[in-house]
């Protein structure tokens, strides 16, 4: 069965870095799309980031402050986050599409204090 496991969020202060990092573990298959999405409190879950064989992609809100990298070959992916705000607090969730499948990780929180 293949759980994505998330890691790297925390606490943070404003204008600080953090780096989340998901892995599939098990037989996923091919992958062909990895994403980073978030969460906050009463709100909708928005995309922030997401890599494909096309290219990335980011929410207007996190560019230039975001990096998506992923790695098919290690079914990773990671979100490299720096000048971080306090509305950048959120549950990450990490998630993964493959031919015939989709995964979502359990979410990791990032808060950002000011």
């Amino acid at each position: 069965q293949v759980q994505l496991v998330e890691s790297g969020g925390g606490l943070v202060q404003a204008g600080g870095s953090l780096r989340l990092s998901c892995t599939a573990s098990g037989s996923i298959g091919s992958i062909n799309y990895m994403g980073w999405y978030r969460q906050a409190p009463g709100k909708q879950r928005e995309l922030v980031a997401a890599i494909t064989s096309a290219g990335t992609t980011y929410a207007d809100s996190v560019k230039g402050r975001v990096t998506i990298s992923g790695d098919n070959a290690k079914n990773t992916v990671s979100l490299q986050m720096s000048s971080l705000e306090p509305e950048d607090t959120a549950v990450y969730y990490c998630h993964i599409t493959t031919t015939y499948r989709y995964y979502w990780g359990q979410g990791t929180q990032v808060t950002v204090s000011s």
